[in-house]
């Protein structure tokens, strides 16, 4: 994916007041056109496997979530309002007791109206994957509005 680092000037949903973010301590690494990465520390509140200190799969599923709607918004240049069809998570191994987790991820594909995406998540070496997570998202939904309102008509593959 990348190693970028540079977390300033992201879109206000996405910078460091988000509320969200802040309760489950998500941090925005990077979102250039196309790909966006979040990183989380670890935190013993979302331990998943006491035997282990694992952090629970459903937090690293909303880490990515999370991260891939960064990605759609990277990719369609616009924030506009969007859904999560789609979300399919592969775990490969558990997380590591006191690592954080990065999530990257990709757009690969986007019509007027969905956004394809693909990430890992991962604790300082991608070719050492926690997950893989393929995604599929909704443009122009009836959600909350973060800026400009868009149609389907303002999103242009390619653009």
């Amino acid at each position: 994916m990348s190693d970028k680092n540079t977390s300033g000037g992201l879109p206000g949903p996405f910078g460091d007041s988000h509320e969200g973010f802040q309760s489950y301590q998500f941090q925005p690494v990077y979102m250039e056109p196309g790909r966006a990465a979040m990183k989380m520390p670890y935190n013993e509140e979302f331990i998943g496997d006491p035997s282990s200190g694992s952090i629970h799969g459903g937090i690293i599923t909303l880490l990515m979530d999370t991260v891939g709607g960064m990605c759609v918004m990277s990719t369609i240049k616009t924030m506009t309002p969007i859904a999560t069809l789609d979300l399919r998570m592969d775990y490969m191994r558990p997380t590591k007791p006191g690592k954080e987790i990065i999530a990257e991820c990709e757009c690969y594909h986007y019509t007027h109206s969905v956004a394809f995406i693909r990430g890992f998540a991962h604790e300082g070496d991608i070719k050492d994957p926690i997950a893989h997570m393929s995604a599929a998202f909704m443009l122009n939904t009836k959600g909350p509005n973060f800026g400009t309102p868009s149609k389907f008509s303002e999103v242009k593959p390619g653009e």
